[in-house]
């Protein structure tokens, strides 16, 4: 890389950061008049949460890549763990997800895949 490529490299990553960190700043100011009860917040927690839920569904059921090497009964049933987990520690979203990982990455290891 000679010396024109690492100015242009250091250029682009300043404008990035440049763009990026308006929003940020934006996001702050406008976030402190949000009132977190209201109707309108609530829609945007029930759309997001609906899209991860389909989102996951697909995956799950209609799987593509490795993941579709796994049976539809591990797929499940590490779904299932991961939501049990989830519920019994606190609503901790890094155990659930880590414990249905750890079943079925077990599982997959189990069946030789």
């Amino acid at each position: 890389m000679n010396q024109h490529d690492a100015w242009f490299m250091l250029l682009a990553v300043l404008a990035a950061f440049a763009a990026n960190e308006v929003w940020r700043v934006l996001g702050a100011v406008l976030s402190a008049r949000l009132d977190e009860n209201s109707a309108l917040f609530s829609w945007v927690k029930m759309v997001a949460t609906a899209l991860v839920a389909g989102l996951v569904a697909k995956l799950v059921l209609s799987p593509t890549g490795g993941f579709a090497l796994a049976p539809l009964w591990l797929r499940l049933g590490s779904v299932g763990v991961g939501v049990a987990v989830y519920a019994a520690g606190r609503r901790s979203l890094a155990l659930g997800v880590g414990a249905a990982e750890v079943v079925l990455i077990a599982g997959m290891v189990m069946l030789g895949r």
